[in-house]
């Protein structure tokens, strides 16, 4: 039993990837809190669309991936802001028009290289175990960066999410606040995208925080359980892809959905089990005639 846990990290390529996974894991749980209580899963979506072209180009280039994905990302995020201030048109169908433009953009400019196929597959579906040293400090530096401006921002953050009117009727940047977490959910699907691919990455940004969010009520309490969630499936996740020889990106989702699912029926207070007992003992008291 202790070798199950052991093995894994006697071999360098594992231990790389439990780095990345780890902290792909906590910085994902952290920004899908703030993107799951504004109920934009779908920005998410986007955004992982968007960096394709950026990591396309910069793989035709030979330069960074994570750079080359995190410029495409932010200039999808900002042009979805800035059209999306016209009131004729709704967020989600800016959005909609720019991820599907980027994401055809980045199979046109994947198609110019030799070989792009095998390359393609690894963008969509990860390559954790095959992060290399630089990708692991880019991931820690780049992690580190957003967890600060999170913690910065989060006052403003919560109140835009609670109540756009209030919070704009109190003079908060509305715009900008909405841009920068835009551009944090960029940062945070590009270190994220080897560890699971770029179909699934959406998951680790989402399920941890809807976990979250089935287990409490109290958002500084679901900033904790989110990031923890997201951890823990990820490496999980990892170890049953050594021990089973499985794709490593689809255990991961697949133990964070497992752990949403268990959340959504045995959370304490909002789960499906705890939402049905007190409708049961009040049936099973009125049979019994008690009060």
């Amino acid at each position: 039993m202790i070798e199950f846990f052991t093995e894994p990290w006697e071999h360098v390529f594992m231990q790389r990837a439990f780095l990345v996974v780890l902290m792909s894991g906590v910085v994902c749980g952290v920004i899908g809190t703030h993107v799951a209580l504004r109920g934009m899963a779908f920005i998410g979506d986007a955004v992982a669309h968007s960096v394709f072209p950026g990591i396309a180009i910069a793989f035709v280039l030979k330069t960074s991936l994570v750079l080359g994905g995190i410029v495409a990302g932010l200039v999808t995020a900002l042009s979805v802001a800035v059209f999306a201030q016209n009131r004729r048109l709704k967020e989600d169908t800016v959005i909609g028009v720019f991820f599907a433009a980027a994401f055809g953009l980045g199979i046109v400019v994947m198609s110019t290289a030799p070989g792009y196929g095998g390359s393609l597959e690894s963008f969509l579906f990860g390559s954790v175990l095959g992060i290399s040293s630089n990708d692991v400090v880019t991931v820690g530096v780049a992690g580190a960066v957003l967890l600060l401006t999170t913690g910065a921002l989060h006052k403003e953050f919560v109140t835009v999410g609670l109540d756009r009117e209030t919070a704009r009727s109190a003079g908060l940047p509305i715009f900008w606040l909405d841009l920068a977490l835009y551009a944090m959910v960029t940062v945070a699907i590009v270190i994220s995208i080897q560890a699971v691919g770029n179909i699934l990455v959406l998951a680790l940004l989402i399920t941890p925080a809807a976990c979250a969010r089935l287990l409490t009520d109290r958002i500084g309490v679901m900033m904790i359980l989110a990031p923890l969630i997201g951890a823990v499936s990820g490496l999980t996740g990892l170890y049953l892809s050594y021990a089973l020889n499985l794709a490593a990106g689809g255990l991961i989702v697949l133990t964070a959905t497992a752990v949403f699912i268990a959340c959504w029926v045995f959370a304490p207070r909002h789960g499906l089990l705890s939402r049905r007992g007190p409708a049961a003992a009040r049936v099973q008291s009125s049979q019994f005639g008690q009060p």
